[in-house]
C-alpha cells in the first residue's frame, strides 16, 4: 500500500511479535508523528538494549553482567532451582514474591514441528548444575500447553536418576474465568490438582 521507507518499517514492525500489519501500521505513523529526540531516543535505547543485554553464564537469564541478580543474591535459596522457558517467566514468577530459589531459562521448549529439540534448549547446563549435591528440588515451570508439558515430561524422566526431587507447578482455572472457555489441559489439570474442601 506505501511505498519506500514507510512500507520498509511497517514491514520491520510487522515482525515483532503479537503485531499484525494494523498494529504495525499504527506503530509507524505515531513514530512519523513524534517529535525526532523520542524516535532517536527509542532507536538508541534498542541499540544499546541489544549490544548490553546478554545472558547470564549460570541461568541463561537477561542481565547486563556477568551473572545476573538472581544469581548473585547470597539470600535466595540454593537447595531449589525453577526451570522456565524464557525470562519473562523469571519476571513473572518473582512478581509473586512466593519462591525464594534460583532460575534455569531453558530458552524455550521442546517443539518438533518448529525443529527445536532438547539439544538446543539449556538441558544440558542444567544437568551440570546439579551435578554438585547442592540442588534437592527442581520445579518445573514451563507452560501449561503441548510444548510445555513434553518438555517437563522430558526433564522429569532425564532428572529422575538423580534422585532430586522434581516437581510441576500446579495449574488449573483462572479465578473469575468460566469452565466453558478453559482449554482441556487447564481443565484437566484442574481435577487433577483439586483439594479437599473443609466443611
Amino acid at each position: 500500500m506505501y511505498d519506500g521507507p514507510i512500507q520498509d518499517l511497517i514491514g520491520e514492525l510487522s515482525r515483532l511479535p503479537g503485531i499484525g500489519p494494523k498494529g504495525a501500521q499504527r506503530i509507524a505513523f505515531h513514530l512519523l508523528d513524534a517529535d525526532p529526540d523520542d524516535v532517536t531516543s527509542l532507536a538508541e535505547t534498542i541499540v544499546r538494549a541489544k549490544r548490553l543485554v546478554h545472558f547470564c553464564r549460570v541461568c541463561f537469564n537477561l542481565t547486563e553482567e556477568e551473572t545476573c541478580r538472581v544469581c548473585q543474591d547470597p539470600r535466595r535459596e540454593r537447595s531449589q532451582i525453577c526451570v522456565v522457558e524464557e525470562s519473562q517467566d523469571v519476571v513473572a514468577i518473582e512478581r509473586t514474591r512466593e519462591f525464594r530459589g534460583l532460575y534455569h531459562v531453558l530458552g524455550g521448549a521442546i517443539s518438533p514441528i518448529d525443529n527445536r529439540g532438547p539439544a538446543d534448549l539449556h538441558i544440558r547446563e542444567l544437568v551440570q548444575r546439579l551435578e554438585d549435591g547442592t540442588v534437592t528440588e527442581v520445579i518445573l515451570a514451563t507452560n501449561p500447553n503441548t510444548e510445555g508439558e513434553v518438555t517437563a515430561t522430558y526433564l522429569s524422566r532425564l532428572l529422575a536418576p538423580l534422585g532430586l526431587e522434581v516437581s510441576r507447578l500446579a495449574s488449573g482455572l483462572p479465578v473469575g474465568g468460566d469452565l466453558e472457555y478453559a482449554d482441556e489441559i487447564t481443565l484437566g489439570r484442574a481435577f487433577a490438582g483439586r483439594r479437599t474442601v473443609g466443611a
